[in-house]
């Protein structure tokens, strides 16, 4: 288990250098192919050991070996973040198609982290991507059945969040979501199912709240990034969904 838990690690490592890229670049409508790597100051080609996660940062001291400019902590930030969110799912779900769709979770949270953070957008082409792989797994490992009843709590939630947004709107008189924040739900219902995908709003909007007060009193022209906070909402619930599942049934008397 070990072996598997530092395999994915530095899976995750190298996962997590590329959606730097990933989300750097749709963000400013450039191809994530072409060109390659590069520093962003000169457009210097990277060679190979400037492109080994977190070490070439650290060996090169977080600067560009050829214009010698500072290189943003975010990238190697991201790397390790990757790699411990990956081998944190094999970890809590073991040998379980649950372990993929984490992964594909991860994946969102990190694209999500970097995007509206620090451009206010949440990529449709990502949450897009990512709804079709989680379908995948539901149908290859739970059947058509299931998975369409997956799909159905993924829509509902989704229209909540419509709603949640509309009333938003008309209460504060400007725009009281981000349609991505919008989005994102659908994959929340899709892997949470309608109750817990509600209690993903509520979570989200208690995490985001102090960072919301903080900015309203010293920044009160700033806008909230809310996708960071629902994406860590998506998947503390989904990490514990056995046990938040079971806390609300108690708690409406169901068991």
């Amino acid at each position: 288990m070990v072996w598997i838990l530092l395999y994915l690690f530095i899976i995750g490592l190298f996962v997590g250098s590329f959606y730097n890229v990933v989300a750097l670049r749709l963000c400013k409508n450039e191809s994530i192919v072409f060109p390659g790597s590069h520093c962003v100051n000169c457009n210097h080609k990277l060679s190979w050991y400037e492109l080994i996660p977190v070490f070439s940062y650290i060996g090169l001291r977080g600067r560009c070996h050829h214009c010698k400019k500072h290189i943003s902590l975010q990238y190697p930030l991201i790397e390790l973040l990757t790699g411990i969110l990956f081998a944190l799912s094999f970890y809590i779900f073991g040998f379980s198609y649950n372990t993929l769709i984490s992964i594909v979770l991860c994946s969102i949270v990190i694209i999500t982290y970097i995007t509206d953070s620090k451009y206010m957008v949440i990529l449709d082409e990502v949450l897009v991507v990512g709804s079709i792989l989680i379908l995948l797994i539901y149908l290859i490992f739970e059947g058509i059945v299931p998975s369409l009843w997956h799909l159905f709590d993924a829509l509902i939630v989704f229209l909540i969040m419509v709603l949640v947004k509309f009333l938003g709107d008309f209460a504060f008189k400007q725009e009281s979501l981000g349609w991505g924040d919008v989005k994102l739900s659908f994959i929340a219902g899709l892997v949470l199912g309608i109750n817990l995908g509600i209690a993903y709003i509520v979570l989200g909007s208690f995490l985001a709240f102090p960072y919301a007060l903080y900015i309203s009193i010293k920044k009160k022209d700033s806008i909230l990034p809310f996708g960071p906070f629902l994406a860590t909402s998506l998947l503390i619930i989904f990490w514990n969904y056995s046990a938040i599942s079971s806390f609300f049934m108690t708690l409406l008397g169901v068991v």
